[in-house]
């Protein structure tokens, strides 16, 4: 059940508050194709969305590549895109003016020609790359993951060597992982400490299946996983991501429209225990449109995102909502506030 479109009647919070978008993905997986013209008409629809990052899923993969250099073909795509958003035609907003591409870390030093390559076709806009090592025993979480990780990622020998082909370049690393992995992170935070380490969705808690004494303890460790983590001042979190099944809000089930009050009374409690772990300088708001989309419209996700931070000064809030994802991605934001 798919939440994208709804919510549209609410009226926008803040509609002047600009938001660089932090997180969202474009791809054709029939079913469900989310491309630039369907992520054009949720950015455009009251929230002030003054720019994009793109954040890989592995889409458009090149197969004419070996298979370390495949992910060269999903920047290509993304800088297409960003190509168009800069061309004017859409407006002044610079959506995928941040890419984020695919590295399997696994291959170790054998990336450094895929991070060459994708400097060279996309430029600056070439910010970084992602690795998911979410890993659960339970089988649940994984019907909705498109491409399931291998089991122990970290671990791989090689992973360390790829890591450092990163560092080298000035990369950011983008990774998701559940919350009882946080602590694998700290690790990696610790051996690159240069590293900028960007935390997706908060570390989701994985709490599908789980009964309420269950995901009461799930929530705990989240907590203590993620206030330790935040004690490494290389790794940025980007807030958002609770519209994911994991959670087990089940909202995903829902056919009448998610409202952003609805929202609230759920995340509400998540944001705060990130935000305060973080601090609103390590702290960004993300839409992870249109995966979120299972649970709530975009107009209502960031409607829910502004209320949770509705006590927060104008500078706290400029930070959450664009300045952190500026400064994280190296994103130019003359002339779009």
């Amino acid at each position: 059940m798919s939440q994208i479109g709804k919510g549209k009647d609410e009226t926008v919070i803040e509609p002047l508050q600009p938001i660089i978008d932090a997180h969202h993905h474009l791809f054709d997986r029939p079913p469900l194709t989310y491309l630039l013209k369907d992520y054009l008409k949720d950015a455009r629809s009251g929230h002030n969305i003054i720019a994009s990052v793109y954040v890989e899923t592995q889409a458009f993969i090149s197969h004419s590549e070996p298979e370390v250099m495949r992910p060269v073909g999903e920047v290509e795509f993304a800088n297409g895109v960003a190509a168009m958003s800069d061309s004017g035609v859409y407006g002044k907003i610079k959506i995928a003016d941040g890419i984020v591409g695919y590295a399997d870390l696994r291959f170790g030093e054998k990336i450094a020609p895929l991070l060459d390559t994708c400097l060279e076709r996309a430029g600056t806009r070439f910010k970084g790359v992602r690795q998911n090592i979410i890993d659960d025993k339970s089988p649940l979480p994984f019907k909705f993951v498109t491409n399931r990780p291998p089991h122990d990622l970290v671990n791989h020998p090689d992973f360390p060597k790829g890591l450092a082909e990163v560092e080298k370049r000035h990369l950011t690393f983008d990774i998701g992982a559940f919350h009882h992995q946080l602590p694998q992170i700290a690790k990696l935070a610790d051996a690159f400490p240069d590293l900028v380490i960007v935390l997706n969705n908060m570390g989701h808690v994985m709490a599908l299946g789980l009964d309420e004494r269950e995901k009461k303890e799930a929530l705990q460790t989240w907590r203590n996983n993620l206030r330790e983590l935040a004690k490494r001042q290389n790794v940025v979190c980007k807030i958002g991501g609770l519209g994911l099944p994991f959670f087990g809000f089940n909202l995903h089930e829902r056919k009448d429209v998610v409202t952003s009050k609805e929202l609230v009374t759920l995340w509400r409690p998540y944001i705060e225990t990130a935000i305060e772990a973080f601090g609103v300088e390590r702290s960004m708001m993300e839409s992870d449109y249109p995966m979120d989309g299972r649970s709530c419209g975009y107009v209502p996700l960031w409607n829910a995102l502004k209320l949770c931070v509705s006590g927060a000064s104008k500078e706290e809030k400029d930070n959450l909502f664009y300045k952190v994802a500026a400064k994280t991605y190296r994103i130019n934001i003359e002339g779009l506030v």
